[in-house]
């Protein structure tokens, strides 16, 4: 997933950041959907979750700063702990 971070820095559009976060939705509905997960289906789960708690604060990101005419290719995808902060 190394390449799709590096894809969203790079400036991304919003239809490739939405595309990204539709396709975690779908393995995040997929891994809630087996009947006794692993441990490995636990940990992906919660990586995903918080890869969607990051994608989704990008496109925040990007639909401000182009609010406020600037560019959205400016967006920046935050690590983990900073965006998981936010919720509490």
């Amino acid at each position: 997933m190394a390449n799709e971070h590096t894809a969203a820095q790079a400036g991304a559009s919003d239809r490739s950041v939405l595309d990204h976060i539709r396709e975690l939705v779908a393995e995040e509905q997929r891994l809630y959907q087996i009947g006794a997960p692993t441990d490995a289906d636990q940990e992906r789960l919660a990586q995903v979750k918080v890869e969607l708690d990051q994608y989704w604060d990008l496109l925040r990101q990007r639909r401000a700063l182009e609010e406020f005419g600037r560019d959205p290719g400016d967006a920046q995808l935050r690590p983990a702990q900073i965006v998981e902060k936010y919720e509490g």
